[in-house]
């Protein structure tokens, strides 16, 4: 697909994009019995002297860090109280159970990859982060081995002018359970990383211009719904993770060569509903997912519109359910990477923007199936060298030859027996209302 095929439909997936908070929240008022905190004090000394359990109000200004909470207390402050790095460490560590930061920014951290030098780092249970800015800083929001967190409506720069790999993540969970990552907006940070943690619920989050939005390892029970993620290489990887609920969300404009909308490796019973994937290189990529034969991936009421292909198989196809999904404007809906085809997934009423059949009876469903043929997939199956030429004209063309004059015996890459002429139903695709 041509540059310019990519980059037309952004402004077609802003007018469809689901209800994300643009900007983070205003912070909650502060309580009427607080301790104020003067711009300039020393920090440190002024939250010692705030009770067990009590609230500290940081007044406009700078703020000096690094600070740590190790005791239940609330910290809050307007967006124009500022708490500096002094250049190294982390900014603000949380080790008391049940702490909570609130509306104020923080600007900075130290810059060391191997420390994991963060704006804000939690280390306890019952946590809660709302309304922060997080600017200048490697990571974001990092949190290890901690349970019930409420990380929630907080803005995070990442650093725009650095390549991505040299950025730090935004938000990073390492053993987190029982959490909740919601309506915060990251731009210009490297991943958001969901490592180790299960049971988490992400939602109403935008993420734009990373290298993973949401990168999740060996993660299960999680759900991730209406979230809105741009321009990343990568919206969303799964790695090694089972029982997770993908509902909702749009994923747009992950582009260039490794550009994947949702990828899937080694990774088992995943229920990817009522998504929109718009503008991807490559809108889903399945890489032998599930990985128990036994198991089952559910593709259910999703679009995939505008990208060079929709779906992406490498290694097997079984154990892979599309029903009701829309395939409109892709280049291909499903490439199959070395030899093979996708005929082992099944493929159920769905919508094809190819489809060439009829409808006489006026029932919803094409009278003859939709049989997918490519003998371009074919060529690159007997000689793997010519994957360099995908996308190109003379691919393009090769295909355009073979539709018109079939010289060539094709591979037959799925049948769909009952393709729909057209889904009506607004409850099917929830990206498009």
């Amino acid at each position: 697909m041509s540059r310019r095929r990519l980059g037309a439909p952004i402004a077609w997936a802003a007018a469809v994009a689901l209800s994300v908070a643009a900007a983070a929240a205003a912070a909650p008022p502060p309580p009427a019995r607080c301790v104020p905190i003067a711009a300039g004090a020393d920090l440190a000394a002024a939250l010692a002297a705030v009770p067990e359990g009590g609230t500290a109000c940081l007044a406009p200004g700078d703020h000096r860090g690094p600070v740590v909470l190790d005791r239940r207390l609330t910290l809050q402050g307007p967006p124009e109280a500022v708490v500096r790095s002094h250049g190294s460490g982390s900014t603000i560590r949380v080790e008391a159970r049940g702490a909570a930061l609130l509306g104020f920014t923080v600007d900075g951290s130290g810059g060391r990859f191997d420390l994991l030098d963060a704006a804000v780092r939690i280390g306890a249970d019952d946590v809660r982060v709302e309304g922060l800015h997080v600017r200048n800083a490697l990571f974001g929001i990092l949190a290890e081995q901690a349970s019930r967190l409420r990380v929630l409506d907080n803005r995070i720069d990442g650093a725009p002018g650095r390549v991505l790999g040299m950025r730090g993540d935004a938000i990073r969970l390492w053993e987190v359970r029982d959490s909740r990552i919601e309506g915060n907006r990251v731009s210009d940070a490297r991943d958001v990383v969901v490592w180790y943690s299960p049971g988490n619920r992400i939602e109403g989050n935008r993420i734009e211009r990373g290298r993973y939005g949401i990168h999740f390892m060996y993660s299960h029970r999680n759900h991730v719904v209406g979230n809105e993620l741009r321009e990343n290489v990568v919206g969303m990887f799964f790695m090694y993770s089972r029982d997770v609920e993908v509902r909702a969300n749009l994923v747009a404009a992950s582009g260039g060569a490794a550009g994947v909308g949702l990828g899937a490796k080694e990774s088992s019973t995943l229920r990817v509903v009522g998504n929109g994937f718009v503008a991807n290189t490559v809108g889903v990529y399945l890489d032998t997912s599930p990985l128990d034969p036994a198991d089952e991936n559910l593709f259910l009421g999703n679009a995939f519109r505008f990208s060079e292909a929709a779906v992406v198989f490498h290694g097997r196809a079984a154990g892979n359910r599309f029903a009701g999904n829309r395939f409109r404007d892709n280049d291909t809906p499903v490439r199959v990477d070395g030899r093979g085809d996708a005929r082992a997934a099944e493929w159920v009423g769905n919508e094809y923007s190819d489809y060439a059949g009829y409808d006489l009876d006026g029932d919803g469903i094409g009278d003859v199936p939709y049989e997918l043929r490519s003998v371009s997939s074919t060529f690159v199956g007997r000689v793997p060298a010519l994957a360099f030429f995908r996308g190109s004209v003379a691919m393009q063309l090769v295909e355009l030859v073979s539709r018109a004059l079939p010289l060539f015996r094709t591979t037959t890459l799925l049948v769909d027996p009952e393709p729909r002429m057209r889904l009506a139903d607004p409850a099917v695709l929830v990206a498009e209302r």
